[in-house]
């Protein structure tokens, strides 16, 4: 496929989504208190489903045991994990602190016996 065909298709794609969105829009502002209620409940619904994906790919990355960091207030902040939650890795950290962190703050860190 060719640059020129790949941008064609990008394109229309685009205005596929534009018309849509605008027709989208055309039918909310006929729809009724009633109706955007619902229509608003269903749309809260499909973003908690998102965030929840997003949140149990991210906390995937990790396991019990593992060593992760991650930034505070403070300053970095490095410890191991001793739980994973719903949507919160608890961890202890080396400092003795302990601390619930959405496990897309964290990042991976090196054992201390390998450094």
């Amino acid at each position: 496929m060719s640059f020129g065909s790949r941008i064609g298709k990008i394109r229309g794609c685009l205005m596929d989504k534009l018309a849509d969105r605008a027709a989208v829009m055309d039918l909310i502002k006929r729809l009724g208190e009633n109706d955007l209620i619902f229509l608003n409940k269903l749309i809260v619904e499909r973003l908690k489903l998102i965030a929840q994906a997003k949140s149990t790919h991210h906390m995937a990355r990790f396991n019990i045991g593992d060593r992760v960091g991650f930034r505070t207030y403070d300053g970095r902040k490095t410890g191991v994990v001793m739980r994973l939650n719903k949507k919160t890795v608890s961890i202890k950290t080396d400092d003795g602190g302990d601390w619930n962190v959405s496990p897309a703050y964290l990042t991976a860190e090196q054992d201390k016996q390998e450094i």
